[in-house]
């Protein structure tokens, strides 16, 4: 077992169904993000600026596009010789071939991934939230409370705190209760779904769960309660920065409208923490004499020659002559034609809005999502 050494395994194959259109293609952690990423993109990178090198991506729901993006993981610098980056799908067993049944059984299913780089902690991290963190601190915390795990949490409005699985902790952050889910939460502290556990501790409660034909094989349900019940040691470290879990088309809109908002503590410009993304190789942008354009991240091979206003537009947009787009995000391949006007919507990749057609109001107080069964209000 080599001294200090991590392995990360990134749980990539959600389906992210109240994203609904979004994700009936695609995998959640594919969604693209911020103009010109994917939300994936922020756990490849927090994973290689912590200095992570050994890492297992554990996909399953429609997995092509996640996969074409992530490659050989060569954006990351996890393109190498030794370790690097694995994609590990569900693969046929001696019982056949099925799904992962939950995410403590994604993990089981790949032990010989982790026994063979013979690690002395494994990071469970999720593909699909958006935020910027240095595992080191968690790492750093979970060795100085000599913990057997240590789970990231994080602060979350109250009346959000009952879809989430809450940690109930000490005085010393030291976890005394986990409540997955509860209709009436103790507190606010909500798990991120990030994970430092010693290796060999997880090994063994991974093969005790895999022999319950009872369990749900999750770690939320079963493993984490699991190793309470025992007496093991188990704290929390609370997260203060910007972390989002975009789970609706709502949330969605919010982190990416985050990012034009002047006070965004996520910045993509910090170059001591890049976000790194698989970029494509397109011409720049062209913003024409005629537009206007105001607090807007535009992206590659867009044209604008309309209004632009606290909007996100993903590469190959064109925004015609006198259309008008206000805060909203834009995926790629997108044509707002001249005299349409979209306002506080989420327009799906390869959308064309007609001349003059209208999508909201600027006022109005709605979210629309525009996709091929139309303008849907959220």
């Amino acid at each position: 077992m080599k001294k200090d050494k991590i392995v990360a395994m990134l749980l990539a194959g959600g389906q992210g169904s109240r994203l609904k259109n979004l994700t009936s293609k695609i995998a959640k952690p594919a969604v693209p993000f911020g103009g010109k990423y994917r939300i994936i993109d922020f756990a490849l990178s927090n994973a290689t600026n912590s200095g992570i090198t050994d890492i297992g991506i554990l996909t399953q729901y429609k997995p092509f596009l996640l996969n074409t993006h992530i490659c050989v993981g060569k954006a990351w610098d996890f393109d190498r010789n030794s370790g690097g980056l694995r994609i590990l799908p569900p693969y046929t067993s001696e019982a056949g071939g099925r799904w992962y049944t939950g995410t403590a059984n994604a993990i089981y299913e790949n032990i010989d991934f982790i026994d063979e780089l013979n690690p002395e902690y494994v990071l469970v991290l999720s593909g699909d939230h958006i935020y910027k963190m240095d595992y080191n601190k968690l790492l750093n915390i979970h060795k100085e409370k000599n913990s057997d795990v240590t789970t990231g949490v994080i602060e979350v409005p109250w009346d959000e705190a009952s879809r989430f699985g809450i940690v109930n902790v000490d005085d010393d952050n030291k976890i005394i209760e986990f409540d997955e889910k509860p209709e009436n939460p103790k507190n606010n502290m909500a798990s991120m779904g990030i994970y430092m556990f010693n290796w060999e501790a997880l090994r063994n409660y991974l093969l005790e769960d895999h022999k319950d034909e009872n369990s749900d094989n999750d770690f939320g349900k079963n493993i984490l309660p699991k190793m309470l019940n025992d007496g093991k040691n188990m704290y929390a470290w609370v997260f203060k920065d910007y972390w989002k879990d975009v789970g609706t088309i709502k949330s969605y809109h919010e982190a990416n409208m985050d990012l034009l908002d002047d006070d965004n503590t996520l910045n993509l410009y910090d170059r001591s923490w890049r976000i790194y993304t698989n970029n494509k190789n397109l011409p720049p942008q062209f913003i024409s004499s005629d537009a206007k354009v105001s607090k807007s991240l535009v992206n590659e091979a867009c044209e604008v020659c309309g209004e632009l206003t606290n909007s996100i537009l993903f590469h190959d947009v064109i925004i015609e002559k006198g259309a008008k787009v206000n805060n909203s995000v834009i995926l790629s391949q997108c044509i707002i034609k001249k005299g349409a006007e979209v306002n506080n919507a989420v327009v799906l990749e390869g959308m064309v809005v007609g001349e003059n057609k209208k999508v909201g109001t600027k006022d109005d107080g709605n979210l629309y999502l525009v996709c091929e069964e139309g303008i849907i209000k959220q």
